[in-house]
């Protein structure tokens, strides 16, 4: 199955960097889910029912985690920029390159520690497109100014 960017390509269009969510930032969900499986343990020697539960409980947290890592794409191309999120209800942010006129990097301090945090998309004319979760974000953001620079020097 083709990613929704691949899909969205138009004639002459190249993705240039491809972004991806960082597990650090799915962190909280998985904590939980593997608390869930312990206390599912737990309760196995009381109660049978209950146990099931917790499992239960855990398997759904873990299975958003993965849902969420596995539908979350982020990109640019030479055209735009290109960003996805969601299973069966689908959000997309789609903003040519001309209109960018910013990208900010938020990063707490877990994200400046474990290298995670949100970008946040600002156009002429759009609202900011915040980007959570991402992956190295600096590195999204110097790839993308590099190309803007590169792509100016070209036109000159």
């Amino acid at each position: 199955m083709a990613s929704y960017i691949e899909g969205a390509l138009i004639k002459d269009e190249k993705v240039i960097y491809k972004g991806n969510i960082s597990l650090w930032s799915l962190s909280p969900l998985i904590f939980f889910g593997g608390l869930f499986i312990i206390l599912g343990g737990v309760f196995m020697i009381v109660n049978g029912v209950v146990a099931t539960i917790w499992w239960g409980l855990a398997l759904f947290i873990w299975a958003v985690a993965y849902i969420r890592y596995k539908t979350t794409e982020l990109a640019f191309t030479n055209k735009r920029v290109i960003a996805k999120f969601g299973f069966i209800s689908r959000q997309t942010v789609e903003m040519n390159i001309s209109k960018v006129e910013s990208i900010q990097v938020n990063q707490g301090i877990l994200g400046r520690i474990f290298n995670f945090g949100t970008l946040v998309i600002s156009g002429a004319g759009n609202p900011q497109a915040p980007i959570p979760g991402i992956s190295d974000p600096m590195a999204f953001r110097r790839a993308f100014m590099e190309s803007q620079d590169s792509a100016g020097e070209t036109k000159v």
